[in-house]
């Protein structure tokens, strides 16, 4: 009998447009393990913003090539080695390996690098559990001691991290105001947005209305800002932080560098601050990331934190799924599925 598995893998040998550089590739998987190691099946995986700027070569870390693309998602323990205590076969864990992609059918990790999720959620809210919650989530706790009633203003609300920041913080008696691009279906965001928790929900244009000032007849002004836009939309929303408010970036969508007023620092005194959330899992340690994990999956149990509207799509067809990932106005999360 064969000691060794087929898999798949999703790779790439050189880095560049997803659509060109993707290809599906098998691999062999050896099913003899360490005492120490243990063989997953991947059961589904999303396609993020980040796992495509990373293909492209433009993300803050490469991959060694050939690299299988994917950062986050669930998986199913197949078999686990001699000395494996804290794992048993049927645990659904995810990988946290930061050299090593998921888009695979297979693969052998230690313990150290894998993750135990409830095998009781929806499998869409543990495949999208590593990257966006935990991101939403630490920004609202690390950087300004936010209290009930605090406010937050955020860009790129509808963004999967904008969703999870809205649920989080509401979760949390937080107020959230969200700042959306104009759309055609607009309207219909706004009240998705809305029904998640959103305490406001405006398009760009508002920020420089009436609008505002009747937020603020309501709530305070925001003391945490989370940026995950850059240029312009920064600079609009400092306009409306409370002094020695804070703002996070996140991200640089517009991929404008940020248009800051010195005056906001000056007389306002606004604090800058940056946040990778890949930094923040390679200096703390996986206990604490196992807690915050632990502690967003209370939030999705008590039906606080939905997953993103999403459609699972079949592994084979990935070329598909990544097209339909980078199209403009895109609210569906890809996830492929591995089952």
């Amino acid at each position: 009998m064969s000691s060794r598995l087929c898999s798949y893998a999703i790779q790439y040998k050189e880095f560049g447009d997803p659509n060109a550089v993707l290809e599906k590739v098998e691999h062999e998987v050896s099913e003899i393990l360490q005492p120490n190691e243990i063989l997953i099946k991947m059961l589904a995986s999303p396609i993020n913003p980040a796992d495509i700027v990373m293909i492209r070569g433009v993300y803050g870390k490469k991959f060694k090539l050939p690299a299988t693309g994917g950062y986050e998602g669930v998986a199913k323990v197949v078999k686990v080695g001699s000395s494996v205590k804290n794992f048993k076969v049927g645990s659904w864990v995810i990988p946290i390996a930061d050299n090593d992609g998921i888009w695979k059918h297979y693969g052998v990790y230690t313990e150290d690098l894998l993750i135990k999720v409830d095998e009781t959620l929806p499998l869409c809210s543990a495949a999208t559990l590593w990257v966006n919650p935990p991101t939403a989530y630490r920004m609202l706790k690390d950087f300004v001691d936010l209290k009930e009633g605090s406010t937050v203003i955020q860009n790129g609300a509808n963004s999967a991290v904008g969703q999870a920041v809205i649920q989080i913080a509401k979760h949390f008696k937080i107020n959230t105001i969200n700042v959306i691009r104009d759309r055609p279906n607009v309207e219909s965001l706004k009240s998705y947005l809305t029904d998640l928790g959103a305490t406001y929900v405006i398009v760009e244009d508002e920020l420089q209305s009436p609008v505002m000032a009747d937020i603020f007849k309501s709530i305070p002004k925001p003391v945490l800002g989370l940026n995950c836009v850059g240029g312009k939309s920064a600079a609009e929303l400092i306009q409306h932080m409370a002094d020695g408010g804070t703002l996070v970036s996140y991200g640089a969508m517009s991929k404008q560098p940020l248009m800051i007023n010195t005056i906001s620092f000056i007389y306002n005194d606004i604090r800058l601050r940056g946040f990778w959330m890949t930094k923040w899992k390679n200096t703390h340690p996986k206990e604490e990331a196992q807690q915050m994990i632990d502690e967003i999956t209370s939030i999705v149990k008590k039906g606080q934190l939905k997953p993103p509207i999403h459609r699972f799509v079949k592994f084979d067809n990935f070329k598909e799924a990544v097209a339909k990932s980078m199209e403009p106005f895109v609210t569906e999360k890809q996830i492929l599925s591995m089952e």
